[in-house]
This record gives structure tokens, C-alpha cells and sequence, in this order.
């Protein structure tokens, strides 16, 4: 699921497909890496999460709880995986429990992710093993004028307005390359207002040189943005500084971080 990436131009990057040049190992200006999973397992993330976490957080809240999960476009494996093994862990369900097994689950939990990648997005709809209860959207998260009824919509659905609980893994930095540092502020924004929990695993700045170099190492144009970004640095801490000072939200904790050195960072509207 996806926030989309847009191009230099100001239009929707197109998705990339297996077999076409911009496949080779690295470059990936959107985020979306082949076998990203294989050096950064959903299980690194959710293991992080204690159990009965949506319980300790929602002890009275109307069921099913909703939750958000916008992401840059990853390949298939990643996209289906991580949302998957996400919603066992918070729902405690064994590997082998498919929607068949728990046909309650849906009644706690309702996932929606969304992907700018229609193809990525089709393929993971014949595959959820949760296809009541996790629905996968082609949606460009940054793009207002679509999200804001789409989402309206689905939350309609419930007869809400927010969701319970949003999820952001390893986004923020596809988001502020490809859209600058007032796109990062206005997605960070955007979902403070739309989820009453948010998840936020940022990647480091690190990360950032690693991924420009990784462009230029293949002779491909640079990010749009990537020099001229007036918030870097530890960015754990810049967003949240930007949550907590501009969004009005709550860092309620942070659960570690995983063995790539990225933080788990929740916080409450």
C-alpha cells in the first residue's frame, strides 16, 4: 500500500514493471526494490509490537477497528507480506490462520493500504489470505482531490470519520525525496488528521545518501529533491518534532528498532 511518488513533471510516476530496465538491482526511485522483504523482513518490524496492542489501545472502542496503511510502491512480495504479517501480529493470529480459520478477525480489524501501482494492487487482492478484512486500494495518497473522497467513502462505510489506527513503514523517505520537504509536512499532516494512532517507522538519513548514490551509480537522474532539503539529519526525530509541534499529536512511545536501524515511533492524536 502506497503513497504515491510523483514524477518531475508533477505527474504520477508510472509503476515499473518486472523485465523493464528500471528493474536493475538499485534503482529504485520510488521505493520499490526486487525481493525487498529478503534483507527486510516483515517479522523485523512486527516483532517489535507487543501482543494485545490494539486491545491496550482500544479497550473500549467500537469494533471493527480501522486502520490505514499508505505506502510507497514495493514490489508485490513486500506489499502483501508486511500487511498480512502486520495484521496477525495485532490480531495474534498463527501463520497458518487464513480468513477461513478466524472468521471473527474481521469483526476486530479492518485494514485498508493503499499503492499508486495497479497491477501491485490487483495482484495482492487474488492473494490476501484476508480479503474480507485487508483491502488493497490503487490510490496516490498524495494527491488530494482523489484520496479525499476515496477515503471518505470507505470510512462512510463504518459510519466514521477517522481511523483508529494508521501505519507508516519505511515511507516517509519516498514521500519527502520525490515531493520536497512541504510534501513530507503535508503527508505527516494529512494523516495526523485522519488517524487517532499513528505507526511510523522512519527511515534514517542514511538512508537517503544510500539511495541517491545508489542512482547515480547507475547514471540516472537524482531526486527532485534530495538536495535541496531543508529538514534532514536524525529524522526520527524531525518527524517527531513535526507531529508533536505542528500536528498537535502525542508521541506515546517508541518500541525499539529494528535491525537496520529504524525506530517504531507511535503516536496519539
Amino acid at each position: 500500500s502506497a503513497p504515491g511518488a510523483r514524477a518531475a513533471e508533477g505527474k504520477m510516476a508510472a509503476p515499473m514493471s518486472e523485465g523493464s530496465p528500471a528493474w536493475e538491482p538499485g534503482a529504485a526511485p520510488y521505493g520499490n526494490f526486487p525481493n525487498y522483504s529478503r534483507f527486510h523482513p516483515p517479522e523485523g518490524r512486527v516483532s517489535l509490537l507487543p501482543d494485545g496492542l490494539l486491545r491496550s489501545l482500544f479497550p473500549v472502542a467500537a469494533r471493527p477497528l480501522l486502520g490505514l496503511e499508505p505506502r510507497e510502491p514495493l514490489l508485490f512480495s513486500f506489499l502483501q507480506e508486511l500487511s498480512v504479517a502486520l495484521y496477525r501480529h495485532l490480531l495474534g493470529l498463527q501463520e497458518s490462520e487464513g480468513s477461513l480459520d478466524q472468521p471473527a478477525a474481521g469483526k476486530d480489524l479492518n485494514l485498508l493500504c493503499c499503492d499508486i501501482d495497479p497491477v501491485l494492487i490487483k495482484r495482492a487482492q487474488q492473494c490476501s489470505p484476508f480479503p474480507a478484512s485487508i483491502s488493497f486500494a490503487n490510490l496516490d495518497i498524495m494527491d488530494s482531490s482523489a484520496r479525499e473522497p476515496f477515503l471518505s467513502s470507505y470510512l462512510g462505510r463504518f459510519g466514521r470519520s477517522t481511523f483508529d489506527i494508521g501505519f507508516c513503514m519505511s515511507v516517509t523517505m519516498w514521500i519527502h525525496l520525490n515531493h520536497g520537504d512541504c510534501g513530507l509536512v503535508e503527508f505527516l499532516s494529512f494523516l495526523s488528521s485522519l488517524c487517532k494512532y499513528l505507526l511510523i517507522e522512519p527511515q534514517p538519513w542514511k538512508c537517503y545518501r544510500a539511495a541517491a548514490r545508489r542512482l547515480r551509480k547507475l547514471g540516472r537522474n537524482d531526486f527532485d529533491h534530495f538536495r535541496s532539503l531543508a529538514i534532514n539529519g536524525d529524522m526520527a526525530e524531525s518527524i517527531t518534532q513535526i507531529l508533536t509541534k505542528d500536528c498537535a499529536m502525542e508521541l506515546v512511545c517508541c518500541f525499539g528498532s529494528t535491525s537496520w536501524d529504524r525506530s517504531l515511533l507511535l503516536f496519539k492524536s
